[in-house]
């Protein structure tokens, strides 16, 4: 794919991506060694794709009340001055609390360690001035964190709607999805109006966050599946898992325009960010 320019000998953009995170006892995992330890990580699919574009992916390690080095060792801003942009990966449920609710299913708690952590970074990066582009619970959390609601579960809170998780089938669960025309994400597809994606999830967006734009929806229950923010930083987030789409397979979507925008934002940040003399014409 095209990369953003730069010349030969530039080094290539750093994107910082959110760990997932492992906590002990798990259901279903082997409480035996390294699964008695805490663990994050980055999930190979998405360093791929942020590959994909050219670029370096960098996981940025959380920080709890048990760990070694402490909250107040790590700077969040750090990571951001040294990186060019962050993607939020997906993974666990984000916890209810945090948009004013409580879990109302015992599986739907949440990981409030990984919000809060996730919430400073969201916060470092766009305090810096650099991208951010959410994946399915970066999708939510982002939401959450500019003041919106969420679905615990669609298939609770909004029996009629489509499915839009599969667990038999994981990734390879589909639905059709349209682009919302004069938005940022329908530019970048010009003359494609509904697409096919992957669905993972099973919460959703509820309320939309003030300051937000919706840029996709599901046509047959209208839930929210693509946000940008209205404001000046680019902050923009999908419902769907890019990661696990194969651009060479007719038939679902291509993220390849969204991943280069994203990427070509990174570059603009840095380069407002390099002393004049380093910036190549």
């Amino acid at each position: 794919m095209n990369t953003p320019d730069k010349t030969a000998n530039a080094r290539p953009l750093l994107i910082g991506v959110s760990a997932r995170i492992y906590h002990p006892g798990t259901p279903g995992i082997q409480v035996s060694g390294v699964w008695t330890k805490t663990l994050h990580y980055l999930e190979q699919s998405v360093a791929h794709w942020v590959m994909s574009g050219g670029a370096m992916a960098v996981m940025v390690p959380a920080v709890d009340a048990e760990s070694v080095v402490k909250r107040s060792d790590i700077r969040l801003d750090d990571y951001a001055a040294a990186l060019d942009g962050l993607v939020l990966q997906g993974g666990n449920d984000v916890a209810p609390e945090n948009y004013g609710e409580t879990p109302q299913h015992v599986d739907w708690h949440g990981d409030r360690i990984r919000d809060r952590y996730e919430l400073e970074l969201i916060e470092a990066f766009v305090k810096a001035g650099k991208p951010v582009f959410g994946v399915c619970r970066g999708f939510q959390l982002i939401n959450v964190m500019y003041g919106g609601t969420l679905l615990q579960d669609i298939a609770t809170q909004r029996p009629t709607s489509a499915s839009h998780r599969d667990v038999s089938v994981y990734e390879h669960h589909l639905h059709e999805v349209d682009l919302l025309p004069g938005t940022r994400l329908a530019a970048l597809y010009p003359g494609v109006s509904r697409v096919v994606t992957n669905s993972i999830h099973h919460q959703g967006i509820k309320d939309l966050a003030p300051g937000f734009i919706v840029e996709a929806r599901c046509p047959e229950d209208g839930m929210i599946e693509a946000i940008r923010g209205a404001g000046p930083s680019y902050i923009a987030a999908v419902q769907w898992h890019p990661e696990f789409h194969d651009p060479q397979t007719l038939g679902t979507f291509d993220d390849t325009p969204m991943l280069r925008d994203f990427l070509a934002a990174a570059q603009l940040a840095r380069d407002a960010a390099a002393p004049a003399d380093t910036i190549t014409p």
